[in-house]
């Protein structure tokens, strides 16, 4: 007797279809990667208070809100915490050689060629030194084939202040540009969305939108004017983000204008763009890049935040703190950075390193876009803006003095997460071991020694770096004036964990004089390291 045989369709190794592949993929991440979701996984998961607070790893949150749901039953009152999130990026565009797609871009809105916006204009916004150079070349001819209409403006000051600002305000009202082209660093795409800005609200002062409490603070309350963005630095992230950045002369300090109607329409991000940089910039722009990485991963938890009074989304501040998909964006941003900075900076001819660069750039961007940073950049902006000594960083053309965006955040970054460590040793040892660091064994009081070291070699590794405040001739009477310049940084330093006002806008009680010592004792151990 014949033995029961199976059927065919056993016997058979089927190949996959894309759905059958998907569905295995989804089936993969739900046991290996469980959802930290508690309306999905653990609905009595509870969240824990700041003296409580649990590690968290880096792609999963274990910070929940206090109730399963998924929306709040009623709209926050004043001193709630937040309890949504949200992600807002620019459309991004990645590749090498995508700079030459850009007049087709501007033609699809209607600028080309007997397109219905064929009389309006597009402001090309640039700088005096990227204006001769080949990627300037690549724009004009894209959008001379496709017949857009363009005018260039190219008295950009690196690092803008306020007068530059508002000279490029006035150069773009007297335009009146239907559009507009960002070609440069993070200072050009800034000013950039500054001229967008003050152009649809052109009765606006300057301090009208910049963040409070050094402006008002009004929000942006409709959409402005078409941006495009091409990054010629991988640095800033600003392709992707509502943040615009320039120094007030009157208080020697930086200040920013945040909200999400403020992000460009589309970042072409072509790696290309970056190989003619020098290595100063290169290392320079690099270092921001690691700190908005680190700075957006350590950030409280977003639902430590207080809500906006108002319970207006609109009123959701950009920076919001630290959530599940930021995480990712900025972790792997983080590992980039680590790996292939230093190539970068070193071998102008290494193509994978300039790509890798402008990729975690843009990663990064798009994490501390909505998750923030905190305390490097806090501090980075009296220290660049006030720089007592006239300190010019070696390897820059530019005809006047000079702290580097990127060298003022990283300086003191050894001492920062020294301090913010005891807030998520985890997540602080997550950070030292994608330096490569071994923290199999090391105890989670000591992460924030093995973070701050891991940086430091770092930062010596790269080299050209100053080994803390005084290699910018910074010295220890200073400081007060650097606390009195971090102080009004509000919309970052609510996001910095373990700062006295944690999670708060408004300060309570004897809050700002904690707070004012804790940036001095910070400020001090970042003076040599």
């Amino acid at each position: 007797m014949l033995k029961p045989t199976l059927p065919l369709r056993a016997l058979t190794r089927l190949s996959p279809t894309p759905r059958t592949r998907a569905l295995s993929l989804l089936n993969t991440i739900q046991y290996t990667h469980p959802s930290s979701c508690p309306c999905h996984t653990n609905p009595s998961h509870h969240h824990q208070q700041q003296s409580q607070r649990a590690a968290t790893s880096i792609l999963t949150s274990s910070t929940q809100a206090s109730r399963g749901y998924a929306t709040p039953v009623s709209l926050p009152s004043r001193g709630s915490r937040e309890y949504a999130f949200e992600m807002a990026s620019s459309t991004v565009r990645f590749g090498s050689g995508c700079t030459g797609e850009v007049g087709m871009d501007f033609a699809n809105m209607g600028f080309g060629r007997g397109g219905r916006l064929s009389g309006g204009k597009v402001l090309v916004v640039t700088d005096g030194i990227l204006e001769g150079l080949p990627v300037m070349k690549r724009v004009i001819e894209s959008l001379e084939r496709e017949g857009v209409r363009w005018e260039i403006y190219s008295r950009i000051r690196v690092e803008p202040k306020d007068y530059s600002v508002r000279e490029a305000i006035d150069f773009g009202k007297k335009i009146n540009a239907d559009a507009y082209l960002a070609v440069g660093g993070g200072s050009v795409m800034d000013t950039a969305k500054m001229i967008n800005l003050y152009g649809c609200y052109p009765e606006a002062d300057l301090m009208d939108f910049v963040n409070a409490p050094l402006g008002k603070g009004l929000p942006i309350d409709k959409p402005l004017r078409p941006l495009i963005c091409i990054p010629t630095t991988a640095g800033t992230g600003s392709e992707t983000t509502g943040t615009a950045i320039f120094d007030i002369v009157s208080s020697s300090t930086k200040t920013g204008i945040s909200h999400r109607n403020l992000k460009p329409t589309l970042g072409i991000i072509d790696p290309l763009n970056t190989h003619t940089l020098p290595p100063a910039i290169t290392a320079s722009s690099g270092l921001d890049v690691l700190c908005h990485s680190l700075e957006s991963l350590t950030a409280i938890p977003y639902q430590e935040r207080e809500a906006a009074k108002s319970g207006n989304p609109l009123h959701r501040p950009a920076y919001q703190g630290a959530n599940p998909i930021s995480d990712v964006f900025s972790f792997t941003a983080l590992k980039l950075c680590i790996e292939y900075l230093s190539r970068a900076t070193y071998d102008q001819g290494d193509a994978e390193a300039r790509e890798k660069m402008a990729l975690a750039a843009t990663l990064a961007g798009v994490g501390f876009g909505n998750a923030g940073v905190h305390l490097c950049h806090g501090m980075s902006y009296p220290i660049s803006g006030l720089n007592p000594a006239e300190y010019k960083h070696p390897g820059y053309s530019v005809p006047h003095a000079l702290i580097p965006h990127g060298v003022s955040v990283a300086v003191t970054a050894p001492a920062v997460f020294r301090f913010t460590a005891p807030s998520n040793p985890e997540r602080h040892l997550q950070a030292a071991e994608a330096f490569g660091v071994d923290v199999s064994n090391v105890r989670r009081e000591n992460a924030g020694e093995v973070l701050s070291e891991a940086i430091k070699q770092f930062l010596e590794k790269l080299g050209g770096q100053p080994r803390g405040l005084k290699g910018l001739g910074i010295k220890a009477g200073d400081i007060g004036k650097l606390v009195d310049g971090t102080v009004p940084q509000r919309r970052v330093l609510v996001l910095a964990p373990g700062l006295a006002g944690e999670g708060r806008v408004v300060l309570e009680g004897g809050e700002l004089e904690r707070q004012r010592g804790e940036l001095a004792r910070l400020l001090e151990e970042a003076m040599e390291w």
